[in-house]
This record gives structure tokens, sequence and C-alpha cells, in this order.
């Protein structure tokens, strides 16, 4: 009996023991699997085959590629300018007409000065005339008494001597003539500018002989009125501004470490210039001059204008005008088939570039190769297989080996 109910004791207890060990082991692996290391959440992207572009982005302006400043040619009043920015003008077509300016009114004390120099005039130029007749005489006399001497002194009856002097009295004579001819028309000259001073008054309408039209250069339209009303303009005064607004260029101001990147013949796109579709230009010229433009933050900035032209058809965009803001995008670099990932995936292990390919669930290591990049992307070109997961955005807790699970 003692032998049975000892046993049946000791069976009690093994049991409690063996459940005391049962609740220790799960208790002891509910805390390991509680404080065991939890996969990190990661962001992922796949590695694909897709077309990637480098491109340099730049807000721009169209111009007009030949622009005509019409200016007034001579002092004038020009007549009001019955055209609007916009207008479609032909070559030749008389765009404004300038009249001659009217003369000063004369006051009486003036308008007695002028008669005064009139009747001045006149008495000079009578006075010069009387000594033309003067003048004439003597040279008529001078140059008889050297036919009378010639003959003379052929025979002997009269010295060399005197028949030198008469020739002499003789050029002098037709010389005095001479002037005095001239000073004839000088007087006849200062006569009339003297008598058209008195003639003409401001109050006087000019001859429509004496209006000079202004026309156009070129078929083309009005860009800029800049003297629309009638007044009086010097010589030299721009008027008007004409061009033709389907013959466009593209100006747009770059950074000057982006210029140096960008080549005559590169392609551009346009976009955001209010059509539904981009337009396709090509870069014409890189100014080699550069400036200095203060950006939206304040900062100064070298900057060099970019000048390119519109390839794609007129039609596309006949509504683009003068001075109109386009976007442009300069293609450095593509290509169709490119195996790319996100930038935000690579990051720099020493001297090379690395990322993190999930492998089973972990996070790998990998140096990789990188060609091209642009802002979104970047170009593989060893290192990494296509389809292949790799972290985007991988911080300092994503080491070589960590269980990783994507979000």
């Amino acid at each position: 009996m003692m032998t049975s109910h000892m046993t049946s004791r000791m069976t009690v207890q093994w049991k409690r023991h063996i459940t005391w060990i049962i609740m220790l082991v799960l208790i002891v692996a509910a805390l390991g699997y509680g404080f065991r290391p939890q996969p990190r959440q990661v962001d992922t992207a796949t590695a694909t085959r897709a077309p990637m572009r480098v491109t340099i982005e730049e807000e721009g302006k169209s111009r007009v590629i030949d622009r005509y400043v019409i200016t007034a040619q001579v002092a004038g009043t020009t007549c009001r300018i019955d055209l609007n920015v916009g207008d479609a003008v032909k070559k030749r077509q008389v765009l404004v007409n300038i009249s001659p300016l009217q003369s000063q009114a004369l006051d009486p004390r003036t308008y007695a000065q002028a008669q005064a120099k009139v009747a001045a005039a006149k008495a000079a130029l009578s006075a010069a005339e009387q000594n033309v007749d003067a003048a004439r005489a003597d040279a008529d006399f001078a140059t008889n008494e050297v036919q009378r001497l010639a003959p003379l002194a052929e025979k002997g009856h009269v010295s060399v001597g005197q028949l030198d002097q008469a020739q002499a009295v003789k050029r002098s004579a037709i010389a005095a003539l001479r002037s005095a001819v001239f000073a004839v028309d000088v007087a006849k000259y200062e006569l009339e500018a003297a008598q058209t001073a008195l003639q003409y008054s401001g109050d006087q309408v000019a001859d429509t002989a004496d209006i000079i039209p202004v026309r156009a250069p070129i078929d083309g339209r009005i860009l800029k009125l800049q003297h629309e009303c009638e007044g009086v303009v010097a010589p030299g005064t721009p008027l008007l501004e004409i061009g033709d607004t389907r013959s466009l260029e593209i100006a747009t101001d770059v950074l000057s470490a982006d210029a140096v990147k960008i080549k005559p013949g590169m392609p551009v796109l346009y976009e955001r210039w209010g059509g539904e579709l981009p337009l396709e230009g090509e870069v014409l010229r890189v100014e080699p001059v550069g400036f200095t433009k203060v950006s939206a933050l304040g900062v100064e900035e070298q900057r060099v204008l970019v000048i390119s032209g519109i390839t794609s058809a007129p039609e596309q965009w006949q509504t683009l005008g003068d001075g109109y803001r386009v976007e442009s995008r300069f293609i450095l670099w593509q290509q169709a088939d490119v195996l790319q990932v996100p930038l935000s995936a690579l990051f720099r292990s020493g001297n090379q570039w690395a990322l993190f390919v999930i492998n089973d669930n972990r996070a790998e290591r990998r140096v990789v190769k990188v060609g091209q990049r642009n802002g979104l992307s970047a170009q593989i070109l060893e290192g990494l297989q296509e389809d292949e997961a790799v972290i985007t955005h991988p911080d300092d807790t994503i080491e070589d080996g960590v269980r990783v699970k994507s979000r």
C-alpha cells in the first residue's frame, strides 16, 4: 500500500514539474520572440529599363528675330498714327507722315529788323553789281592795252618789260572781275535769305509736296507704338517697332555652369507655353557674354543667354507672339533603353556609388557603376540586374544583412 501510494505521489510531482518546465519554456520562447529584431520597414523600387533623358530646364521668352525700330528721318510734326499694336502692315506702306516745322511767327520788332535786312541785302546787291561793271571796264581796258602793246613789242618800239607789265595788269583785272561776279552771287543769296525770313511765318500751312512719308521696310506686324499722338519730333526719335511674328526665336537665360554644357544643334523642348503639346526646337547659339541676375531668393547669379529656334510646324505655334513665356528643356543626353533606379536609392561608399538590394528579405549592400543622372533617376552600368528590388531613402539603421520589409 505504501509503495503504491509513494509511486502515485511521485507521478503527481513529476507531472507538476513537467508542467512548470513547459510553462517556463513557453515564457522563454515568448520573451525571445518578443525581443527578437523586427524587420525594418523600407521603401522599395524596382530596377527597370525605360527611356531616360538628362536635361536642363529654364524659363525663356519668345522674341521676333528681325525687329525694326522706325525713327523720324527729319525734324518735323508727325500726324496721329492710326495703327494699333498687332496690326498687319505691308512693305512700303505709309505708316506716318512728317510735316516740316512751321516758321516762327515774327513780332513787330523782328519784322522791322527783317525788312531792314532785306533793304540792306538789296543795297549790297546793287553795290556788287556796280563793282562788276567797274571790274569789267578795268578788264576790258587791260585787255586792249595788251593787244596794243603786243605788235609794238615785236617791232621793238616798246620794251618787253612794258608788255609784261600790261599782261600782269590784265590778269589782275580779270581776277577782280571774277571776284566781283562771285560777290554778286553772294549778295543774291543773302537777299533771298532775308526775303525768306520775312516771307514765312508760323501761321502758314506746309505744302503737301514737303510732307515726308515714313514707310514700312517689311511685311509684318506692329509690335510697339512709341509716338502715337501728333507732335513735334527730332531726327532719330523712335516712332514704332515692326517685326514678322512668323519668324520667332527663344531667348533663355541659364546658369553659366549649365551654359558650358549646351552646344549649338542640341535639341530643345518648349513646354508650358500654352499649347497642348510641347514644341520642338534646336539651339542656335550660346552667347559668349554673361550677365549678373538676382534670383528670387536674393542670390546673385551669373547667367548666359541661349538662343534657340523653333523647328515644329508653324501651324502648331501660330498663336505664339513676341515676348511670350515658355519653359525651355535642353536635352543634353537621351537613350531609349536604359537600366535605371531612383536617384534616392544611391549613396556614396568611399569613392564609389552603392545601394541596398533586397535579397531573401535582407538588405544586401552592393557597389554599382553609375552613368548618366538626372533629377529623378540614375543610369546603372554595372552591379545590378533588371527587376531587382532596391531600397530607396536608406537611413543609418539599414546595414548589410539586416532583415527588411517593404512598406
